[in-house]
């Protein structure tokens, strides 16, 4: 063999070794989810549905009986597959439920049931009569508040809380509209129902989120465009880029199972029932572990956090039995720091 040969058979595998390194990193990008759901599966995961007195339906996910219940509630957009990374670990000493909270997943999409009170009422009732036995509740995000609710009016069955980085009082109405969450998604959520601008929710948020207009506005065009495309391409199935890593794709995985009128409900601060957090985190007595991810602030002083660091020392110190973890992560600390959540969740072990 000649050496122009041998050249361009090394170039020939070098195109081929690259070939094969796009393809698999494509691949990751779009079935990172497949892993976890296995596993979950093989750790003896079900799925299930428990309809309420009222005609509501509650869809959730049960573990094997391994100990205390363990009542896990996602965060918004999300469902209770959100958990599968730790599901498996979790699922050795707890007896798990994750739940689809109302207007998300497997659950029943009916607005008269999104508000802290009517979720929390209704979840409770599923503490008492499908668990019926002494719970932990662990929430992330606006299912930390839901725990929050769940923790201070469930009565004896429930035996302790973990709320992962929850927006507490950054989503009453004195601060709501200088929070990451109000200038990301609820405005733009808000926009998108009352323009009904001829797009998907995927393509219109992706033109108008904030984190797309501080680190990405060149981009943000072409990748809602990408969106929608997609959307046509593959209705009720959630829009995935193959050249974006999961942890943006995750961001949508379960959008086509959310009802979005639920975040009006956050919009219009209606979800809140009228019950202040200060009051709510006041009545929780059960040991309780507050996860938050650290602040930062933009140029113009929106807040890119769940919560200030101050808001989460304040409810921490509310608390009858707190204990606050404070970490630099983004918002999913299960998903991120999954070791931190479940020490977290295994202090209140017994």
């Amino acid at each position: 063999m000649s050496v122009l040969q041998w050249v361009g058979f090394v170039l020939f595998l070098v195109v081929l070794a690259a070939l094969a390194a796009g393809a698999v990193y494509c691949f990751r990008c779009t079935h990172y989810w497949q892993r976890d759901a296995a596993k979950t599966v093989r750790a003896g995961f079900t799925e299930k549905e428990a309809t309420l007195p009222g005609g509501a339906v509650l869809h959730y996910a049960e573990g094997p009986a391994n100990g205390t219940a363990l009542l896990l509630l996602h965060g918004q957009t999300g469902a209770w597959q959100d958990y599968q990374k730790v599901l498996p670990a979790l699922s050795r000493h707890w007896h798990v439920f994750a739940v689809d909270c109302y207007g998300h997943g497997g659950s029943s999409h009916d607005a008269a049931l999104y508000s802290i009170k009517a979720s929390g009422d209704d979840l409770i009732w599923f503490v008492q009569h499908i668990l019926g036995k002494h719970t932990v509740v662990s929430g992330h995000s606006s299912g930390g508040l839901l725990a929050a609710y769940v923790a201070a009016n469930g009565g004896d069955l429930i035996t302790g809380a973990v709320l992962e980085d929850p927006p507490v009082f950054s989503t009453e109405p004195d601060f709501f509209e200088t929070s990451f969450a109000y200038q990301d998604t609820y405005a733009v959520l808000h926009d998108y129902r009352t323009t009904a601008p001829g797009e998907c929710w995927e393509a219109y948020y992706l033109r108008h989120c904030l984190w797309g207009r501080l680190f990405m506005p060149k981009a943000m065009p072409g990748l809602a465009n990408y969106a929608q495309k997609y959307h046509d391409r593959h209705p009720g199935k959630p829009v995935q880029f193959f050249f974006l890593p999961p942890s943006l794709n995750a961001m949508f995985l379960f959008w086509p199972q959310y009802d979005l009128a639920f975040g009006e409900r956050f919009y219009d601060y209606t979800w809140h029932s009228g019950i202040a957090h200060e009051t709510l985190l006041g009545q929780i007595k059960v040991p309780t572990v507050f996860l938050h991810a650290k602040d930062q602030y933009t140029a113009d002083g929106i807040l890119m956090a769940a919560s200030a660091d101050g808001q989460a020392r304040r409810a921490v110190e509310l608390l009858a039995q707190g204990t606050l973890v404070e970490l630099q992560s983004n918002h999913d600390i299960h998903r991120t720091h999954p070791k931190v959540f479940l020490d977290a969740v295994e202090r209140l072990r017994h």
